[in-house]
């Protein structure tokens, strides 16, 4: 039987549902490879355009980080605005811009439609600084009124001090339409939707061999094969060496999250609000209140290392505490880590890896609303109703460097937490 990270969300999941492994010859239209929230959304719109599709997801769906992320469901990508229009114009940086807020919609119209009530949406964000920059805020703020009509609104430090009560903190930007959901119970009810409509999920069916020339596609899992007219990779942070341009385009990214004790009155005394929070710095903090707000779920830190540290636990509190220092005797009852998937210009990449074969990967720090929108517009290319996916062409599968690049990265990263600190001093 299959099983799932020990994590707050598998605890609390709506369902337990699972899904027998691929036997026999299937063919289909469209195969997709990766049962996270980029195939998953793929997957469902083309069932709903009655495409015959099947996905083939090596452990279960929502294994991976689409089932055990921070839950934040808002616009942005990993790399900022200002460096995308520095590499391909403010135009077309603003149309990829619009294309994550659609992203977000699609999250929020998917839990209305499929009435996804165990998705628990919780509405508000805050962006905060841990210093002092109000001006910048304000012109961010006048820039996605002006770009794209996203209200969002400016909180000077005492108003960020009310609810977020933390000498670290100082302005914040918050976002009325960005939210927070439990992302694992929302994949498995996208899952539930794309087999009502047609479309088939097959669950521990890790695909050993996959032959991609020829109008024709052939995966080979260890029970059965699919044949389909066109392929859809998206694996994210567990990308293997099947397809290995692929692979060597990833990079594999830990993150770490956290669930504190029950403790309601001690959490409500730091954290005043239940809008999600986060701050501005690369690898930042990220929180917010779940269970009815009897819990407190903090997430945080990356690595290049991609097993678990042994005192997981004791990082994550110690980041916590040195916020709210107040918080010193809570406990923490789960802590868990998961690999995203970054490529090093830290864009999604999605794109036609050769014929009728598409690669949709590349979501790590922005995932719940570039995987939604990657998931479309890969399967509006496939529908051919649109080519929107050519805006993401500029970012495509650069070679990650190998153990170089990872260690570049992890030197990068050490390199910004030294920034992040003289900055806020």
């Amino acid at each position: 039987m299959l099983t799932y990270p020990d994590t707050f969300y598998a605890r609390t999941a709506a369902t337990t549902k699972g899904r027998l492994p691929l036997q026999g010859r299937s063919e289909v239209d469209v195969c997709i490879v990766g049962g996270g929230l980029a195939g998953l959304t793929c997957a469902y719109e083309l069932a709903q355009a009655r495409r015959s599709v099947i996905v083939l997801e090596a452990e279960a769906v929502g294994w991976g980080a689409s089932g055990r992320n921070g839950g934040f469901v808002g616009p942005g990508y990993a790399r900022s605005h200002a460096s995308i229009a520095s590499a391909i114009g403010e135009a077309k940086a603003r149309e990829l811009y619009g294309l994550s807020i659609e992203g977000m919609r699609i999250v929020s119209d998917n839990i209305r439609e499929l009435d996804i009530g165990s998705a628990d949406p919780r509405p508000g964000k805050i962006g905060v600084v841990r210093y002092d920059s109000g001006d910048s805020l304000k012109r961010a703020r006048d820039r996605l009124a002006e770009d794209h009509g996203h209200g969002v609104d400016f909180w000077p430090t005492e108003q960020v001090r009310d609810v977020l009560r933390s000498s670290k903190y100082h302005q914040a930007l918050f976002d009325p339409h960005s939210f927070h959901i439990h992302p694992l119970n929302y994949a498995r009810a996208l899952a539930d939707a794309i087999e009502m409509r047609g479309g088939r999920i097959v669950e521990g069916s890790r695909v050993v061999s996959a032959e991609l020339a020829g109008p024709q596609k052939r995966l080979v899992t260890a029970s059965g094969e699919v044949r389909a007219r066109q392929v859809v990779f998206a694996c994210g942070g567990y990308t293997d060496t099947i397809v290995p341009k692929l692979r060597a385009s990833q990079l594999p990214i830990a993150t770490y999250v956290l669930t504190t004790e029950a403790a309601p009155e001690l959490i409500g005394k730091a954290v005043a609000t239940r809008a999600a929070v986060s701050d501005d710095r690369r690898a930042g903090d990220y929180y917010r209140l779940i269970d009815g707000g009897q819990r407190l779920l903090w997430g945080g830190r990356i690595t290049t290392r991609t097993s678990e540290p042994h005192d997981l636990a004791a990082l994550l509190r110690r980041t916590m505490i040195s916020t709210y220092p107040e918080l010193e005797g809570l406990k923490v009852e789960i802590a868990w880590s998961g690999l995203m998937s970054y490529a090093r210009h830290l864009m999604p990449q999605i794109g036609q890896l050769s014929p009728h074969v598409w690669h949709c990967l590349g979501f790590g720090g922005h995932g719940l609303n570039t995987t939604a929108i990657g998931g479309r517009v890969v399967a509006e290319g496939i529908l051919q109703t649109s080519d929107r996916h050519r805006l993401f062409a500029p970012f495509g599968l650069v070679w990650n460097g190998g153990v170089f690049g990872t260690v570049a990265v992890q030197a990068t990263y050490w390199r910004y937490q030294m920034m992040d600190w003289l900055r806020e001093r």
